[in-house]
């Protein structure tokens, strides 16, 4: 998954890091190594049968049990979980990864039952993965492991390795229904590519250089990501508000301009293309939320739309829904094509859209699923979970488009939010939203500068 908008895929870089430590790739060979072959005659070591893929000379593929003890921790019973925090506390596989939630123990246990700073675990059920340990003494329970590691092996190159979750789980390694996990034989018949003792320390220093690298380059492009979308938020505040670029006095006002919208509405029903629609309600001067120019108008949303068409196709059409939005630069992305006589049609599937009409989704308005139609000739039908906005021909789109982005629109929607699985907003709220008009020709500088700057940023 991408770490931000940056395209940075920091998991992907960990990922090939760790393939190419484990392939002998990542640090040089040293010829004055003792090679692993002699570690290998002389402790307890068994080779093994499977070998994943090539390794250097002087490296050896061993059983990883032979090198390896797993212990389990403590199996308790609920009952002799105490919340007393002046015992010795209890890690449990829930307290590595989401649980903050503690309990402790006053049972005097084997010492193979605690682990200090610097034991190396694994948790083999629900959640996998292995830890180093760093919160002090405690009990740690049965489905954890503490690693007991021969001296051929070093602590870190072995966290590494299992840190791969390639290296460890396939889908034949997986048991239970109801609790998944990793089974000990499993483990600790692994096949471990093992490198000079030297070498394997020079790999784990590497590994956590780069690592430490990666962080530091993940830390600076989410915070540039998060100014981004900050200045871009700024933009929108500053064009909302008339202050993005210069008023021109000879423009034509937004008085003039909302007169010509109600002539080319009521031609349009004339011609029976719409229908007539109930006035909104005058706005008073207490909903007016901030100042805006002399050559501006407050309008209700609504009063600047047409009429969403809804039907049901009858014809193959390029079916849009909340899914085919990319919220994070807002464009039409994945639309489905549907064939009608084949294919199974949403029963969501009945908004007519034209190109460049504007689509809101009206769930969790704060998401953004907000995006312009692909000015295709397409035959496309857009789900009813979208506000369909189809501002007359008079009005800028983008600048719309640009308008319901805005916090000022996306924080009044948002409080207007009811429900609880899906908390969403009637088309009524969009409608008898009071929004900020400029003059026509204004509302295209607005937009040019708008794209200006976000190509900047």
């Amino acid at each position: 998954m991408k770490t931000n908008t940056l395209d940075f895929d920091a998991q992907a870089l960990r990922e090939r890091i760790l393939d190419l430590a484990m392939r002998g790739k990542l640090v040089p060979q040293d010829p004055n190594n003792e090679p692993a072959s002699t570690l290998l005659k002389s402790c307890d070591l068994k080779s093994a049968n499977e070998q994943p893929h090539v390794i250097p000379r002087s490296w050896e593929w061993i059983v990883l049990g032979s090198a390896v003890k797993f212990i389990n921790g403590r199996a308790y019973k609920k009952a002799e979980l105490l919340e007393d925090k002046s015992l010795t506390p209890v890690l449990r596989v829930g307290n590595l990864f989401t649980n903050s939630s503690w309990y402790y123990s006053d049972l005097q246990l084997d010492p193979d039952k605690y682990i200090d700073n610097g034991d190396l675990i694994y948790a083999w059920s629900a959640s996998f993965g292995p830890r180093i340990w760093d919160g002090g003494h405690v009990i740690y329970h049965y489905h954890i492991w503490k690693l007991v590691l021969d001296q051929v092996v070093d602590k870190n190159y072995l966290y590494y390795f299992l840190l791969d979750k390639r290296n460890v789980i396939g889908e034949t390694d997986l048991h239970g229904s109801t609790m998944k996990h990793i089974t000990k034989t499993n483990m600790e018949h692994l096949s471990f590519p093992l490198p000079p003792l030297i070498e394997q320390q020079r790999i784990a220093a590497k590994i956590a250089q780069l690592f430490a690298l990666l962080r530091k380059v993940e830390s600076s492009t989410q915070q540039y990501a998060e100014l981004q979308t900050l200045l871009k938020t700024k933009v929108l505040d500053l064009a909302m508000r008339g202050k993005l670029v210069k008023q021109d006095p000879n423009d034509e006002p937004a008085s003039v301009l909302l007169e010509k919208i109600k002539a080319e509405k009521t031609e349009l029903v004339k011609e029976k293309k719409i229908k007539k629609s109930k006035p909104l309600p005058p706005i008073t001067d207490e909903e007016k939320p901030f100042d805006i120019p002399d050559s501006w108008e407050w309008v209700r949303l609504g009063d600047i739309l047409k009429p969403e068409i809804h039907q049901k196709p009858q014809q193959n059409f390029l079916y849009i829904d909340i899914a085919s939005v990319d919220n994070t630069i807002n464009k039409i992305t994945n639309p489905t094509k549907v064939n009608v006589s084949n294919d199974k049609i949403a029963s969501r599937a009945r908004q007519l859209l034209d190109s460049d009409d504007i689509l809101f989704s009206v769930v969790r308005p704060y998401l953004k699923n907000i995006a312009m139609v692909p000015n295709t000739s397409d035959y496309k039908i857009g789900s009813t979970g979208f506000y369909v906005l189809k501002p007359f021909s008079l009005i800028d789109r983008k600048y719309i488009f640009y308008l319901v982005l805005s916090n000022y629109v996306i924080q009044n929607m948002t409080k207007k939010m009811k429900g609880d699985n899906s908390p969403s907003i009637r088309k009524g709220d969009l409608q008898n939203l009071v929004v900020p008009l400029p003059p026509r020709v204004e509302q295209k500088h607005i937009v040019d500068k708008i794209i200006s700057l976000y190509k900047l940023i």
